[in-house]
């Protein structure tokens, strides 16, 4: 068999295997309406908060070491002060992570970004404060957002497929050396193979991710008081950052001009909640 058949069997070995692991909806559906069933099995809830914590640690170690930890005391109140609003409806879609040990710092870096890792882990980098210049609705939209990803364990998923994609790739590469005694032909196979499976796997469901995100951080937003509409000025604004930008097909991100027109859809089912929340 030829290196192209091997992958395409590769591949429906792959979504077979990922079919098989355990499915769950890790929140509940809020609103926003979000229902997924995810593939997790392969990594436990405990696992990827375990490693998500592992490496906080070590980021916030080295930003101690490197003195670029909260050195602004009054942008890292602000953060936390809008982070706590936010996780306070956190219960909304998963009542245990109201205990989960959640911590929120703020790290001096150019790079507009920000995340929460499995757990509750929220890091803030300053370039996002300081290019952006978001105000508190929409500072409040991308910590929603970063939150979220922890809420639905987008990472655990990621892990998971992870360990699908390479349980698959060695057993491909095992056949194929086996088969054509070519260790050459095994390492083109793993190598194509990762490839082909990113495409399959990872990028498609990083993109779900990312809506799924927006969705429920919409949602926490409006809960906590924050106008979810401050999202579309947030991304009008990352647009115009400018910059090189990789084709939306092939990036984790939906494209700025796509993601706007998502949120837009969104507004009817999450502007009831603002306003509500606003007139306690």
């Amino acid at each position: 068999m030829t290196i192209k058949t091997y992958l395409i069997i590769a591949t429906s070995v792959l979504s077979l295997q990922l079919a098989g692991c355990a499915t769950t909806s890790t929140t509940k559906s809020g609103a926003v309406g979000v229902e997924r069933k995810q593939y997790v099995g392969l990594v436990s809830e405990k696992e990827a908060e375990q490693e998500s914590a592992l490496a906080y640690q070590k980021t916030v170690k080295e930003a101690q070491d490197k003195k670029v930890l909260n050195t602004d005391s009054k942008e890292t109140q602000r953060v936390r002060n809008i982070a706590n609003r936010l996780i306070a409806q956190v219960g909304v879609f998963r009542p245990d992570a109201l205990k989960w040990k959640w911590e929120i710092n703020v790290m001096d870096s150019k790079e507009v970004n920000a995340y929460c890792m499995a757990g509750g882990k929220i890091m803030v980098y300053t370039g996002l404060l300081d290019q952006i210049k978001p105000s508190d609705d929409e500072l409040a939209a991308v910590m929603g957002h970063e939150i979220s990803h922890a809420l639905r364990e987008h990472v655990r998923e990621q892990m998971s497929r992870a360990k699908v994609q390479q349980y698959g790739l060695l057993g491909l590469a095992a056949a194929v050396g086996v088969t054509t005694k070519n260790a050459d032909n095994a390492n083109a196979a793993l190598a194509l193979g990762g490839t082909v499976a990113a495409v399959a796997l990872t990028l498609p469901n990083s993109r779900t991710a990312e809506h799924e995100a927006d969705e429920i951080g919409l949602e926490l937003a409006a809960r906590a008081g924050y106008n979810p509409e401050a999202a579309i000025t947030l991304w009008n604004k990352m647009n115009a950052l400018g910059g090189s930008k990789p084709p939306e097909f092939l990036s984790t991100h939906p494209s700025g001009d796509s993601r706007i027109a998502d949120l837009k859809a969104m507004m009817p089912r999450v502007l009831p909640l603002y306003q509500a929340a606003k007139s306690k």
